[in-house]
């Protein structure tokens, strides 16, 4: 899939959102991604995560063992990659403020994880995301998303394979356009 094909299908669900936006990583954007619409569809969502798992080189997707995602944003597209590579998939969770494993999960020692997430914007998430799953005893051998917002500058400390980057400008509270100042924040996301 092009970027241009990934946006139509944004665009198809109403899930490219413009306006002013407070995002989970707490910077600001006049655009926002709505990957909970995007990934409704059943078979949009396996389409979409065929072509992550394309982007990848084919060794690593041999290797994958299994699919962790964190929740809420990343489950569907993890499900999804889980599906197309022929693995389980779980979810870390934080009901406390940080993420790990719940539900019965559990990794045996060594086992080798492909972390899913459905965009990233600074990797604060992801990464949080990574140090749980090696908590757990797993070795993230990489990870993937739907989009990556920082336009290929995040650094998870892993490889890295976005389906698309984009460079949707984000703003820090102290630093923002007048045309964003002067309105009011929405907070689509999953975080409080």
């Amino acid at each position: 899939m092009t970027e241009d094909e990934i946006l139509s299908e944004f665009r198809s669900v109403d899930a490219l959102l413009e306006g002013h936006f407070l995002l989970s990583s707490g910077r600001h954007s006049a655009y926002y991604l709505q990957c909970a619409r995007l990934l409704m569809n059943p078979e949009r969502a396996g389409r979409i995560a065929l072509a992550i798992s394309q982007k990848m080189p084919r060794e690593v997707r041999s290797e994958v063992q299994a699919v962790i995602s964190p929740a809420m944003g990343g489950i569907i597209i993890g499900h999804e990659m889980g599906r197309t590579l022929g693995v389980d998939a779980m979810f870390v969770e934080r009901p406390e403020g940080v993420f790990g494993l719940r539900r019965g999960f559990t990794l045996a020692p060594g086992t080798k994880v492909l972390m899913v997430e459905d965009v990233v914007t600074t990797g604060l998430s992801s990464r949080e995301a990574i140090a749980a799953i090696e908590a757990a005893g797993g070795i993230v051998i990489a990870a993937a998303s739907v989009v990556d917002r920082s336009a290929g500058t995040v650094d998870l400390g892993v490889p890295f394979y976005p389906l698309i980057q984009l460079n949707f400008p984000t703003y820090a509270p102290d630093e923002l356009p007048s045309e964003l100042a002067a309105t009011e924040a929405v907070k689509p996301g999953s975080r409080k």
